[in-house]
């Protein structure tokens, strides 16, 4: 029989060891998070070039500002005990404007020190657009780095999809699993992206609340198509894309260069969101149409 001492040392060891647990798993609610948005003066803009938001304890979030440009991508960071993924690039190439590499350095540093690893960094694209790989550069000479190549070949060749687009892939950044999902349609290379871990789902640029450009009608089709029959078989916390073009008034969208958005739509969308695109595509037919929807539009080239 154990002392009393001892149970209620357990007890208390027990205690701690949950707490720390509940810290170590918290996440915060992106359909509350408020981006950084530029400025009505852009000379007057006080917020940082990059904006972090820590998700949870190994995934970041990353907005640049739409004051050095006005797309004002996001970039996504998931971290691994052999591996970091940082999914896209941004839209500016020069680090003094745009310090990508030094902000992606420094969460990584304090994640080796945090677990005691060292991890490769991998630099990928959900597609292969300017304003998602200009940062590219800044990591070409970057210690344990690999910067993934933009052509369908290279995609493939990396993530071992040997039937693209009809094969999905893993990748394991070291107890951390990834789907990646090809999905052309907005460009040839495009993929999604689903974190077993944080049930978060990347589409891109293929489906965020804004104008969804469409290059390849049917091939489109075909990856929505693909992404609902994931979706069905996989539990969804939040799907993000790469930018935000929509206001708060359903509809409704910013015009194309705007660089301030104090009231622009929140990020994340959601599966009935995925579903309700699938079936406008269907309803739409063979022939490419524009279709204004409540936190999207379908946008083709």
């Amino acid at each position: 029989m154990r002392s009393p001492g001892t149970i209620i040392i357990f007890i208390l060891f027990a205690l701690l060891s949950c707490l720390s647990c509940n810290i170590y798993q918290k996440t915060i609610k992106l359909d509350k998070t408020e981006w950084i948005h530029g400025a009505a003066d852009c000379k007057e803009n006080r917020d940082p070039p990059i904006q972090v938001v820590r998700y949870n304890y190994n995934t970041w979030i990353l907005r640049q500002n739409k004051c050095t440009n006005y797309e004002a991508p996001f970039m996504f960071l998931f971290l691994g005990h052999k591996k970091a993924l940082l999914m896209d690039a941004g839209a500016t190439k020069d680090e003094n404007q745009f310090p990508l590499r030094a902000t992606v350095n420094d969460l990584i540093s304090k994640w080796e020190k945090a677990t005691h690893t060292q991890v490769e960094l991998i630099v990928a694209h959900t597609h292969g657009h300017g304003d998602h790989i200009a940062g590219d550069i800044q990591f070409k000479n970057n210690p344990n780095t690999k910067v993934v190549g933009l052509a369908v070949d290279d995609v493939s060749a990396y993530f071992k999809i040997e039937n693209w687009p009809f094969q999905n892939s893993k990748i394991d950044l070291g107890e951390r699993i990834l789907d990646i999902i090809p999905i052309p349609g907005h460009q040839k290379a495009s993929i999604a992206v689903y974190d077993h871990e944080t049930k978060i789902l990347l589409s891109g640029d293929s489906f965020y609340p804004g104008r969804l450009y469409i290059s390849d009608w049917q091939s489109f089709k075909l990856s929505t198509q693909r992404l609902v029959d994931f979706t069905s078989q996989h539990k969804i916390s939040y799907i993000l894309g790469n930018h935000i073009e929509m206001t708060t008034t359903p509809g409704k969208d910013y015009p194309i260069g705007t660089t301030f958005q104090p009231d622009e739509h929140i990020l994340p969308l959601k599966v009935k969101d995925l579903v309700l695109l699938n079936e406008a595509l269907k309803s739409l037919g063979d022939k490419p149409a524009r279709k204004i929807m409540d936190d999207f539009i379908i946008y083709p080239n």
